[in-house]
């Protein structure tokens, strides 16, 4: 299939632009100004750089080890899909260039930690307020763009969309998500 040869190409040419930190883009100073642009976007978190989501894609049923990517909550075989960093960067000084700790937002799912922040969630505090819960709505309208991206890679690539396509071990469909 034509595509995946393309894939390959982007990925060996351009692919260490896509899994790594270590990029022009991604110094702290660049960090700090994408945190001032989503603050301005009506952000209460003044610290947050980005955003973090994932997303389950159902394949075509494996021949082989079917229970690894089976999903129950989708009741289908399925990949994860997720941004994924790499821990050794977050725990770098590079973050706390003023003593500021910045952070990715991501939704209920994602655990709380000092660099990923989540809503706030019901039964997990003990008196939800109503500050908690406008800063979930106004949290919730911020991160909507990171949402759109993976409608935009099935619209844009349809073939994604078709789990027939995606089969484990003869496709690239974690390459197709990076």
């Amino acid at each position: 299939m034509i595509a995946n040869t393309v894939l390959d190409w982007v990925f060996n040419e351009h692919g260490f632009r896509l899994t790594s930190w270590n990029q022009p883009f991604l110094t702290p100073a660049c960090l700090q100004e994408y945190a001032c642009a989503i603050a301005r976007q009506g952000s209460p978190l003044t610290n947050c750089f980005g955003f973090i989501d994932g997303t389950v894609r159902p394949i075509c049923r494996p021949g082989e080890k079917q229970r690894v990517v089976y999903n129950g909550h989708k009741r289908v075989h399925a990949l994860k899909i997720s941004i994924r960093s790499s821990a050794k960067w977050f725990d770098s000084k590079s973050l706390w260039s003023r003593g500021d700790v910045l952070c990715l937002y991501g939704d209920p799912a994602y655990p709380l930690r000092p660099h990923l922040m989540a809503p706030y969630r019901i039964g997990e505090v003990p008196v939800f307020t109503a500050d908690m819960e406008a800063f979930n709505s106004a949290m919730s309208s911020a991160r909507a763009s990171v949402e759109w991206l993976f409608g935009d890679i099935s619209n844009s690539f349809k073939f994604l969309d078709f789990k027939k396509n995606l089969k484990l071990g003869l496709s690239a469909v974690g390459k197709q998500y990076i």
